[in-house]
């Protein structure tokens, strides 16, 4: 699915993979966590990366985003840009920080992720959910163990839920599926 390289598409992205992966049977567990993970990536890349093509502005052009399920149900996540001058490293925001905390996420919630280099400046950051993946919603859990955030290759195994974010306010106790349909109904 090509998407403009900004905020606009990311909305019509998420709707779009919803549906598609419903309308599959895929479970929702899976599918909420996958809408999740695509929103983070496609937020990066418009934030990080260049469209692609021959475009160089950021909102000029577009980034492709990409899904699909395996014969064992497990579903990859792709987003690819221009490329930018930083290759996706989880970071460690400060509790105030508004931003940051995106690949941390997508390591808790993704079986694995990684970063590979496509054609000619293309790169794609990928994430990979388990079809018997599950989760509770938002937990309050302490951090997990420690473990490698970014992968060039799959093999890795992951955190099965969300661990040690707390602090959303409003979102406290709500499920995933209310807060990613409230950010689609806000555009």
């Amino acid at each position: 699915m090509a998407v403009p390289h900004g905020p606009a598409g990311v909305g019509q992205a998420r709707h779009r993979m919803r549906e598609q992966l419903r309308s599959n049977g895929v479970a929702d567990t899976v599918v909420d966590d996958a809408v999740l993970i695509l929103s983070e990536l496609l937020s990066n890349a418009c934030r990080h990366g260049r469209p692609l093509g021959q475009h160089s502005e950021v909102g000029d052009g577009d980034i492709r985003a990409a899904w699909r399920v395996d014969r064992r149900g497990d579903l990859t996540v792709e987003v690819t840009d221009g490329g930018g001058p930083t290759r996706p490293v989880p970071s460690t925001p400060s509790v105030t920080a508004r931003g940051g905390r995106g690949l941390n996420i997508i390591s808790a919630l993704a079986r694995e992720w990684g970063v590979r280099d496509d054609t000619v400046g293309e790169v794609t950051v990928w994430a990979l959910v388990p079809a018997d993946h599950g989760h509770g919603g938002f937990t309050t859990a302490g951090p997990g163990p420690a473990r490698p955030a970014r992968r060039e290759r799959p093999g890795l195994n992951g955190l099965d839920e969300l661990r040690g974010i707390s602090g959303f306010g409003s979102l406290d106790g709500l499920e995933l599926t209310d807060v990613l349909n409230a950010f689609d109904d806000a555009g």
